[in-house]
């Protein structure tokens, strides 16, 4: 990682973060416990508040879902950077959710998710970017996004 921030890992990526989240049910997209911070399920959300939408197997691919969790992954970074000032203060990914609106013959959910980790392991290096994982399968999600991804970190 030839000792650069995070912050800087990310800006050499050349991605651009989209508006954080805002929450339109009940519940906190953001949440720190103790050294911990959870980030609540988060959706394919782009620069102009727009979603992806569509179900994978059907209106995607898995290379189009991929890019759909990568998005997902930015999503997660611009809530951490909305709420902690910085990306440097996370110490190191902890577990990551991943949930693909698939259809039940689509089984390539772990590359679907691999979008969001790739995009951590880039940000935080291939030891601290990279926690424990599930990706899974689902029927539905809300407005039909195709991916929807939550994560835990331990802060600084």
């Amino acid at each position: 990682m030839d000792n650069l921030t995070a912050d800087q890992q990310f800006d050499q990526l050349k991605l651009t973060l989209p508006p954080p989240p805002t929450p339109l049910v009940v519940y906190k997209p953001f949440l720190q416990v103790g050294n911990f911070v959870y980030v609540s399920g988060h959706g394919t959300v782009k620069e102009d508040r727009s979603l992806i939408i569509g179900k994978v197997g059907i209106d995607l691919d898995a290379e189009g879902a991929k890019l759909a969790a990568q998005q997902v992954g930015l999503a997660i970074l611009a809530t951490l950077k909305a709420n902690l000032g910085s990306l440097n203060k996370i110490k190191r990914v902890i577990k990551v959710l991943g949930m693909v609106n698939a259809v039940p013959e689509f089984e390539r959910h772990p590359f679907v998710i691999n979008g969001c980790s790739e995009l951590f392991a880039k940000v935080w290096g291939p030891d601290k970017g990279v926690g424990v994982r599930s990706a899974v399968g689902m029927g539905s999600l809300p407005n039909n996004m195709p991916v929807e991804i939550e994560a835990m970190f331990e802060i600084e």
